[in-house]
C-alpha cells in the first residue's frame, strides 16, 4: 500500500500522472538502500464490515484512490487524487469491499482542495468531495469521527485500502487492511533523512519491512481508536524499510470545518 519522489521523476511518469492519479500513492523516487528485498506489502483481506467508512473514487478506469466518508454529504480524501480532476469526473463507491462487486455510488457535486496543495512540494495534499445527494448510511456505510486530540507513540493505526500489493502492481479487488503504528514527527524526520516533503501537516505511520502503503491507497483512511487520524499522501515504493507519510487531519481540522460550513474560501 504506497508512492515516490527522490530526485526527478521519469518524464513517462510525470506524463501519467498529469493525465490520471490512477494508482496513485505519491511515489518519491528513491535513490537510497532498501533496508531489505522485500516488495509485497503485508496485510490481509478486511473483514466484511471492517471499514464502513472506506469509499472508493472512481473514474472511467475504474477505481484511482481511497477516501473517507465523515459526514453524510462529505468525504475526505488526499488532494492530488483529486486537484486536477472535474467533479463529473469522479464517482464515490460505498458500501462495498469488492471492487468487482458494487456497492453504491454518489456523484460529486464540488471538489475542494486545499489553496496551498503543493505549495510547496508534497504538502497541503487534502481535499474534501461535496456530494449531490446524500449518503445512506446503513451496517456497511458508516462515517469516522475527526480526531480530537494528538496521538501518542506507538498507537495502533488500521490502513485499509485496494492499493496493489507489490510496487507498480495491480489494485486487488478484495479490501485489505494491515496493522501499523504511530511514529512521531519528530522521529518521522529522522527515519526520513530530514526529506523538505515532509511536514508538520503529515503524519507518520511504520512498523517493519514488508508492511505498509501503495500505489491505490491514496487518499485511503488510516483509522486509530475510531477516529480518522491519516489519509494517505506519500511514500518510497512499497514498504521498503520506511515510514508512510499521510495527511493530518487533526491538523487540518479547522480548515476541515470552515471548508463544510462554508466560512472559508481557501
Amino acid at each position: 500500500m504506497q508512492f515516490l519522489r527522490k530526485g526527478v521523476l521519469p518524464l513517462l511518469l510525470l506524463a501519467l500522472v498529469a493525465i490520471s492519479t490512477t494508482k496513485a500513492k505519491r511515489i518519491r523516487p528513491f535513490s537510497g538502500k532498501v533496508k531489505q528485498d522485500v516488495r509485497v506489502v503485508g496485510g490481509s483481506t478486511a473483514e466484511e464490515g471492517l471499514a464502513p467508512y472506506q469509499v472508493s473514487l472512481q473514474g472511467f478506469w475504474g477505481h484511482f484512490c481511497g477516501g473517507a466518508i465523515i459526514d453524510k454529504d462529505w468525504v475526505l480524501t488526499a488532494a492530488h487524487c483529486v486537484a486536477y480532476k472535474d467533479a463529473d469526473d469522479i464517482l464515490v463507491m460505498t458500501g462495498s469491499q469488492n471492487l468487482e462487486v458494487p456497492g453504491v455510488f454518489y456523484y460529486v457535486d464540488r471538489v475542494y482542495a486545499h489553496c496551498n496543495y503543493d505549495n510547496p512540494g508534497m504538502h497541503n495534499d487534502i481535499a474534501l468531495l461535496h456530494l449531490n445527494s446524500s449518503i445512506i448510511m446503513n451496517e456497511k456505510t458508516q462515517s469516522v469521527a475527526l480526531p480530537t486530540k494528538p496521538m501518542t507513540e506507538g498507537d495502533d493505526v488500521l490502513l485499509t485500502g485496494w492499493g496493489s500489493e507489490e510496487a507498480w502492481g495491480d489494485s486487488p479487488d478484495r479490501l485489505k487492511k494491515v496493522l501499523l503504528k504511530y511514529v512521531p514527527h519528530e522521529k518521522c524526520k529522522q527515519d526520513m533523512d530530514y526529506d523538505p516533503s515532509l511536514d508538520v501537516g503529515h503524519m507518520c505511520t511504520f512498523t517493519k519491512t514488508g508492511e505498509g502503503a501503495c500505489h491505490g491507497d491514496s487518499g485511503g483512511p488510516l483509522v486509530s481508536n475510531g477516529f480518522l487520524v491519516g489519509l494517505v499522501n506519500w511514500g518510497y515504493p512499497c514498504a521498503i524499510g520506511y515510514p508512510d507519510v499521510h495527511a493530518s487531519p487533526l491538523y487540518y481540522l479547522d480548515w476541515i470545518r470552515k471548508r463544510m460550513s462554508g466560512t472559508s474560501k481557501c
